[in-house]
């Protein structure tokens, strides 16, 4: 059976509040996860975003400036942002060497994890938002998807694919849609988590929903 460890589960230091830096360093330096800082939220406003666009839909969790491609897992650039942007969100840099995601919207997400456990389907770390939550999976080309999607008779058009040139937000980031967190948090450790493949993460997510019958709203 799965172990689900550490459910909401934050990088924490002594004081027992978040420490970005510490999380980014440790993505970057020891996972070799390229990371960069993400827009910091409005002050006068957690929700809107400090991006130049005023209908933002992610607020905070997208990279601006630097942009995506800035994404790095070097120490010294990595302690250099969040040094100067402490309360920065952290923004990982799908594929490539890095894993990629498969997300879905938090309910359905929750009721489809719980059946995985039951069916005995071995995850990685799961990311969490109020939102929506991310299913960390093995890096995976667009060739690849495009195979498995058209192989399938059905997959929920509320699935989001984090491939190559994709982000997520990772813990333990504030955004403008809340609290990025460990759903199912990593082993701890210095190696990289263990993720699994992306076929048999959609596999088990379709059976999974299909068997308790959660339809998965389209946003």
């Amino acid at each position: 059976m799965r172990e689900i460890l550490g459910r909401r589960r934050r990088l924490l230091r002594g004081d027992g509040q978040p420490e970005l830096i510490s999380a980014a360093l440790t993505f970057a330096t020891e996972w070799r996860w390229p990371v960069l800082p993400g827009v910091t939220t409005q002050s006068q406003g957690h929700s809107r975003c400090g991006c130049p666009n005023p209908e933002c839909t992610v607020p905070g969790a997208h990279p601006f400036d630097p942009g995506l491609l800035a994404a790095t897992t070097d120490e010294r650039m990595v302690r250099w942002w969040w040094t100067n942007r402490p309360t920065a969100p952290i923004i990982l840099a799908t594929g490539g060497q890095a894993p990629c995601a498969v997300s879905l919207p938090a309910l359905p997400a929750a009721h489809a994890l719980t059946a995985l456990d039951r069916m005995g389907m071995r995850l990685g770390p799961v990311v969490a938002s109020p939102a929506r939550w991310a299913i960390l999976v093995k890096p995976y080309s667009m060739e690849q998807l495009g195979e498995l999607l058209y192989a399938k008779d059905f997959v929920p058009g509320s699935l989001r694919f984090h491939g190559e040139g994709g982000y997520i937000a990772l813990p333990p980031s504030e955004t403008g849609q809340g609290t990025i967190s460990w759903q199912c948090a990593p082993l701890p450790g210095s190696a990289s988590p263990w993720v699994p493949d992306v076929e048999a993460v959609v596999d088990a997510v379709v059976e999974a929903l299909t068997r308790t019958g959660v339809s998965a709203p389209e946003f």
